[in-house]
């Protein structure tokens, strides 16, 4: 058979399987295009003589179109893998896109997975379900944002799941990624299911797994499930429940009521009685035709602030995201529309949700250049900063109250400063530590993603979680969603604003404390595109770099090898494919991307004032960072 009849037979075998008939339309059309053979397409979707010497000869007279055989190979080259946090890729038919036979087949493998043998104690903490018979607490919650085919791709997870005898909690439609993760916790679940495909493209959607604790599917959960999708057999063979089975639970309101509850009191800032925030402070936010937009105005409301302007344009859900190039704030010229309505109406602080509403983009007013877009580590040192503080004036007052109730010795723990624990990522600045370390309160660092930051206080004794970031614009504001949340970041940030302006002085002011007290720390990236990604890791590491643009380096890291301490908690960072190089007074950072093929490189230069003024050690700061970019760009060439 040759590799074209192969191919042939493998997509008319996809296509009698698919249980959608829509892409089986796709799939056949698709062949039509890429070997015009007159065949019909009753044919085509039962795969009659499929593989057989009949259509291996037919290939040498067929009129081809090469586009469609190279589009069709690409579907047919791989399936999606169930990595990070589940499945994403480009909705369309096939194995290796997204569509309801690939949500099928991952969320019977879910179902199976909980099901399975053992699945009561196997999760070494993280997760709680029940066998089959023994019950699956309280089955699983279910969420999707406004995407292509989102609604459609939860409601066969429905249907799968309590065709599975698993109930199923299917939260209101749309509704953003952090009341997805809260719901888990709050209903008592054994897992949660998000559609989303979050800041990707719009032609993307993705499949997102939360375990019971309500943070994202980590190892060895991922592979178990990621197995159970490669051996299944004929999705025909999954039974599939109706719409209306018992067995799915349709929730109203009250979840996003009680989340909304929690997230106000998790980010309410210092303790005392609150005035609510100051009549002048004007906020413009957009939730970039995503989901957020409806919740974060009522959060806000909810927390006393003033409704914000909202961008007209990108007000309301829509899965094209027309006014944007790419739906990711941190992607030059997404902010624009909301940066030009601040500058017209002089507002304090733009804040943006990206489409899932879980990460949040901050700018501010900035003297010299009008608008500055915030980094993800400038806001995570201000938001870690503040919440420390007002968790230290918390602890101060509950000791207060104990010692005057005699219950110091019993509680004390819980009210002491070395209680509370905060955490970043390998790749995210290094400040957030000093400023920790400074305070008294321990500091974890993780591997990226915030299936690992969200479980950076999980069994460390008396530990309690009060802030965790990446750099990559995700925060979480004590533990209320144990995942990234924008509306947490959202409050608290509108909160720090709103005290700085009140006292006179604007966000970058109370920055430039911070970088007085702890350095200037100075972030960048710098992104490699390679489609073998394990040869260039595997260069640097057989021929490690002493140095870059005239900075030497003092010491190597490899996760690969290394289980790096977990910043003074006494937890490891898993083996990663991560080299961690410091320098005096920086460090640089590569990993190989885990969705695209990429190396991202992540620099951090730290310049202490010493007694020069600020400007000056910013200025000391951006003179090494140039020659050093270009020296990691060069060796990146090379490799």
């Amino acid at each position: 058979m040759t590799a074209e009849a192969e191919l042939r037979a493998t997509a008319k075998g996809w296509i009698a399987d698919d249980p959608d008939p829509g892409d089986r339309a796709e799939l056949r059309a698709l062949l039509d295009r890429a070997f015009a053979d007159g065949e019909s397409d009753a044919e085509a979707g039962t795969g009659t003589n499929a593989g057989t010497g009949t259509n291996a000869g037919a290939d040498a007279g067929t009129d081809k179109d090469a586009e469609a055989i190279a589009e069709l190979r690409d579907r047919f080259a791989d399936r999606l893998h169930f990595g990070t946090a589940g499945l994403r890729g480009a909705v369309a038919a096939g194995p290796n896109r997204m569509n309801r036979a690939v949500v099928r087949a991952a969320t019977a493998a879910v179902a199976g997975w909980l099901a399975g043998p053992g699945s009561a104690g196997r999760d070494s903490g993280t997760q709680r379900g029940g066998g089959a018979q023994g019950g699956h607490r309280d089955g699983v919650a279910v969420g999707c944002d406004a995407r292509h085919r989102s609604a459609e791709f939860a409601d066969e997870v429905a249907g799968v799941l309590a065709g599975a005898g698993i109930a199923v909690h299917m939260l209101p439609r749309p509704c953003p990624t952090p009341l997805l993760a809260f719901a888990v916790r709050h209903l008592g679940t054994a897992a949660g299911v998000m559609i989303t495909a979050s800041h990707n493209p719009a032609a993307d959607n993705g499949y997102k797994l939360y375990l019971s604790d309500g943070a994202q599917v980590i190892p060895p959960v991922d592979a178990e499930i990621e197995k159970r999708i490669a051996g299944l057999g004929p999705l025909a063979q999954i039974p599939v429940a109706a719409a209306g089975s018992p067995l799915i639970t349709r929730h109203g309101d009250e979840i996003a009521q009680a989340y909304l509850t929690a997230v106000v009191a998790a980010a309410a800032g210092s303790p005392g009685p609150s005035a609510g925030p100051g009549p002048g402070l004007s906020v413009v936010y957009t939730p970039m035709h995503g989901v957020a937009g409806q919740l974060m105005l009522r959060a806000l409301r909810l927390a006393g602030f003033a409704a914000p302007h909202m961008v007209a344009a990108q007000a309301e859900p829509d899965p094209d995201f027309p006014t944007v190039a790419f739906p990711n704030p941190e992607e030059p010229g997404a902010l624009d529309l909301a940066l030009a309505d601040a500058r017209r109406l002089g507002a304090d602080l733009v804040v943006a949700s990206d489409p899932d509403g879980d990460r949040l983009a901050v700018a501010v007013p900035d003297p010299v250049a009008g608008w500055r877009v915030l980094t993800g580590d400038q806001v995570g040192a201000l938001l870690g900063a503040s919440l420390i503080r007002a968790s230290l004036i918390r602890a101060n007052l509950i000791r207060a109250s104990l010692i005057r109730a005699s219950l110091l010795e019993r509680t004390a723990d819980q009210a002491a400063p070395e209680a509370l624990l905060v955490a970043s990522t390998v790749v995210s600045s290094t400040m957030l530590a000093k400023i920790a370390a400074a305070a008294g309160v321990r500091y974890a660092e993780t591997l990226t993603g915030f299936k690992w930051i969200a479980r950076a206080a999980d069994g460390v004794p008396g530990a309690r979680f009060v802030f965790g970031y990446e750099e990559a614009l995700g925060y979480a504001v004590g533990d209320v969603v144990r995942d990234k949340d924008g509306f947490g970041a959202a409050l608290a940030m509108l909160r720090l604003a709103e005290g700085a302006k009140s006292a006179g002085r604007s966000v970058l002011d109370v920055y430039d404390d911070l970088e007085r007290a702890h350095g200037v720390h100075l972030t960048s990236q710098l992104t490699l595109r390679t489609a073998d990604q394990a040869h260039v890791m595997s260069r640097l590491r057989s021929a490690p770099p002493e140095a870059f643009g005239g900075e030497p380096v003092s010491g190597r890291t490899d996760l690969a090898q290394d289980a790096a301490g977990g910043g003074g908690v006494g937890a490891a960072v898993p083996r990663a494919d991560v080299l961690i190089y410091r320098l005096p007074g920086g460090r640089v950072v590569l990993r190989p991307s885990g969705t695209e093929p990429k190396i991202k490189c992540y620099i951090e230069i730290v310049e202490l004032l010493g007694g020069r003024s600020l400007a000056a050690a910013r200025a000391a700061a951006a003179d090494r960072l140039a020659p050093l970019r270009s020296a990691l760009e060069a060796l990146l060439a090379v490799a």
